[in-house]
């Protein structure tokens, strides 16, 4: 079983390198560069107002050749594109994605600045999700066929069908926007006067900020979550060890609770591994609609204004945790299941 992991562990480095390789190609082959988006700036900044869109169409007028070679080895496009690659390989190595084109910062402090958005409604999402969904799925499962599991799971469907940008637009016209409810502010993080709460205020004021976004970036995971560990379990009670074990005369608790959940909670075990990818949980429209700065803003901007140091840094890092989770999945199976042999 070591030998396993420690084989998964190494084919995570080729396959992160091949990942890089691909968009690294991709990005490369998009028109309007960063160069482009310099000479854009240098053109506007000496007063030209109609320069944009002849910049944009690759037209260099008003930007001398001298300017635009130096520019190139500035920023290193002056190499040809595989000996750029492999210097950015090389970098990586200290873990120096860069320099943003953009933000004219180190790539790690611009994601860095980012990056709390998303951990913070990452980790509280995954964490509902989890907490809710399993009990309420146990409960259905052991409740089937009966009222109570009918009308949750009609209203489980009816969230999951609604898309959560959509979600989030009908929270803020009924609870934030003032046209029936303003129970809830409309966007943010936190208050202008946040500084100047106290402690039990400050969290409150968050919580007060958090619950709509919350409930848009947790919705659709703890819908299917919850129908997931109640089809689980009605499968394994339906197996012969489970009859087995009511034969036996055990009580019904010990049974669903005992024998039957642990091995439902295996396809559960499926989605432990991803996690790693909650601390870059981003949504452009959830972040857009509730005014939040994040990843997933930071990823959409960056592929605009054509900065790919920044959006290397965000493939590599996203890439990474995702094959970990991987890994760490197939570890929980065993923790789970020790009849599982990957050897």
């Amino acid at each position: 079983m070591l030998k396993y992991f420690l084989r998964r562990m190494l084919i995570l480095i080729p396959t992160l390198i091949g990942v890089t390789i691909i968009v690294f190609a991709i990005i490369s082959m998009a028109p309007g560069g960063p160069i482009d988006q310099k000479i854009q700036q240098i053109r506007f900044a000496g007063g030209d107002g109609g320069g944009g869109a002849t910049a944009m169409r690759g037209g260099n007028q008003g930007v001398s050749d001298e300017i635009i070679a130096a520019l190139k080895k500035q920023h290193g496009f002056d190499l040809p594109l595989h000996q750029q690659y492999f210097r950015w390989l090389k970098n990586l190595s200290t873990l120096n994605f860069g320099e943003s084109f953009t933000y004219e910062e180190p790539v790690i402090e611009v994601i860095s600045s980012k990056f709390p958005v998303s951990l913070q409604f990452g980790i509280i999402s995954l964490i509902l999700s989890y907490v809710i969904s399993i009990p309420l799925g146990i409960l259905k499962a052991i409740k089937n066929g009966s009222v109570f599991d009918v009308s949750s799971s009609v209203v489980l469907f009816i969230f999951y069908s609604i898309p959560s940008f959509m979600l989030a637009i009908l929270l803020i016209v009924f609870l934030a926007g003032g046209s029936f409810y303003e129970i809830f502010p409309v966007g943010g993080l936190q208050s202008e006067m946040f500084d100047e709460l106290g402690s039990w205020d400050q969290f409150m004021d968050r919580v007060h900020h958090f619950t709509l976004p919350l409930i848009c970036y947790t919705i659709g995971s703890f819908t299917s979550l919850t129908v997931l560990m109640k089809n689980s379990l009605i499968e394994e009670i339906k197996k012969d060890y489970i009859r087995t074990a009511r034969a036996k005369g055990l009580s019904e608790k010990v049974v669903y609770m005992k024998h039957a959940l642990r091995n439902a909670l295996i396809p559960i075990v499926t989605g432990l591994g991803g996690f790693l990818t909650v601390f870059f949980a981003g949504s452009l429209l959830l972040e857009t609609i509730f005014q939040l700065d994040g990843i997933g803003l930071l990823s959409y901007k960056s592929i605009l204004a054509r900065d790919y140091n920044v959006i290397m840094g965000l493939v590599f890092i996203q890439s990474g945790l995702y094959l970990l989770g991987n890994v760490i999945s197939d570890f929980a199976y065993v923790l789970v299941d020790p009849r599982i042999d990957f050897t």
